[in-house]
């Protein structure tokens, strides 16, 4: 995960570094800790998140806040799409119960801009939720990281 420091997942990415940067935000955002996650972002970031936007560290820390409030055992995997110069695309998929125990699969795909420093300025993120049954369920590693030797959306047909 970056922080407010410089990065060494700076643009322009290559596949590596884009890899890299991937990987970075999906353990952020699996911690499920908003001050963490916003400090991947620069102070003025600028989101769009389904239907709401948000600008700014405090809007983000808002706005996580209340989503893993209701987005119950969140477990998220990110992937590569695509990537040019200080641009990424990610594809992404994440598990997640309300109150009422009702299981759902979201999926969606981001488009990130970075700053010099490797902040991301700006993401833009569509999504759209499943129900599912708890049996079908695919990410069932504890809270936390997704461990190193579980398979991505790709290898899960997802």
């Amino acid at each position: 995960m970056t922080t407010a420091s410089p990065s060494p997942l700076v643009p322009p990415f290559t596949r590596e570094t884009a890899i890299l940067k991937v990987r970075a935000a999906e353990d952020g955002w699996n911690s499920r800790d908003p001050q963490r996650v916003s400090l991947a972002y620069t102070v003025d970031s600028v989101w769009r998140n389904r239907s709401e936007f948000v600008t700014g560290r405090e809007e983000i820390v808002g706005f996580l806040t209340r989503k893993w409030a209701r987005e119950l055992e969140y477990r998220l995997i990110k992937e590569l799409w695509a990537f040019d110069g200080d641009r990424i695309a990610v594809r992404f998929c994440y598990e997640c119960h309300d109150a009422d125990g009702q299981w759902f699969r979201s999926y969606g795909n981001e488009n990130w801009e970075f700053d010099e420093k490797g902040l991301m300025k700006r993401r833009h993120a569509s999504i759209n939720d499943l129900a599912i049954a708890e049996s079908d369920r695919l990410f069932r590693w504890p809270i936390g990281r997704r461990p190193d030797d579980h398979r991505g959306l790709s290898a899960l047909g997802l």
